[in-house]
């Protein structure tokens, strides 16, 4: 399983792109950076998009992706909540008043199906599993534990505050991804806003690692540009302290997840 980082950031600029993952070229999850990174043929060759939550920086991209696969009359599968799928109907249902409505258009091939998912309810998007579970965020907001074929998964919270102890009986990841959004010296302000500080992230680490008696490779991202180097000094101090590394994300990082063995 192939896991890449086409937007690892909260702030969109020259040099950072907002929150997508792409695995296996297949399934992307959120829409932050999607047609801004992908080529044509690339966007093209997706499966399915998954989005944890719709706040701009995660489904940003939905319109534009809709309209390259409507010039090709193909349709993308996007997978998320009811309120994910209010917020872009309302985004696209006043006809081509700022886009078409790409759940009705073109005719006969609508470039837009939605499924709505069910929280604990396990899917099957081709030959991966996807669960959708719960995050802690200031609105509806779902991570996915996606399964590849090879039996590898990777779990993404989504944006999240650190009550997160539901998740740990539901998941198994060979991969966390999580996001931390700002130093700690803004904990107050982001805590109550449902987002992760480097001294969060411990408390979140810690529980994770006291349920499954392990911590599974772990990947950072969503900072803001300028205060990331304040944030990563702060998450190597959390590595430190838990005696395991944390990778911080960047856009065009590739992770490579091993078969299972025995699978």
């Amino acid at each position: 399983m192939k896991i890449s980082v086409l937007g690892a950031h909260n702030c969109e600029s020259l040099t950072t792109r907002l929150t997508t993952l792409l695995i296996d070229g297949l399934i992307a999850i959120d829409a932050g950076a999607l047609t801004t990174t992908l080529s044509i043929p690339a966007q093209r060759s997706l499966k399915a998009l998954l989005i944890t939550h719709q706040h701009y920086d995660h489904i940003k991209d939905v319109p534009t992706l809709a309209f390259n696969f409507a010039m090709a009359w193909k349709t993308i599968n996007i997978y998320s909540t009811p309120a994910v799928e209010a917020t872009l109907k309302l985004i696209l249902a006043d006809h081509n008043h700022i886009y078409p409505n790409f759940f009705e258009f073109p005719d006969n091939q609508p470039s837009l199906n939605f499924t709505r998912l069910e929280a604990y309810k396990e899917i099957a998007v081709g030959g991966y599993r996807v669960l959708p579970v719960p995050a802690s965020h200031s609105i509806d907001t779902v991570g996915y534990q996606v399964t590849g074929p090879d039996g590898r998964a990777v779990f993404y919270t989504g944006d999240t505050g650190p009550d997160l102890a539901h998740l740990w009986p539901e998941i198994s990841p060979d991969l966390f991804i999580t996001e931390v959004s700002a130093p700690d010296r803004f904990r107050e302000l982001y805590e109550r806003r449902g987002h992760l500080t480097p001294s969060l992230l411990a408390r979140v680490l810690a529980g994770l690692k006291d349920a499954k008696g392990k911590l599974p490779e772990v990947l950072v991202i969503h900072p803001n540009p300028e205060l990331e180097a304040e944030q990563a000094a702060e998450i190597a101090g959390v590595a430190e302290g838990l005696g395991h590394p944390i990778r911080i994300g960047y856009e065009g990082m590739q992770i490579e997840l091993g078969e299972r063995a025995g699978g």
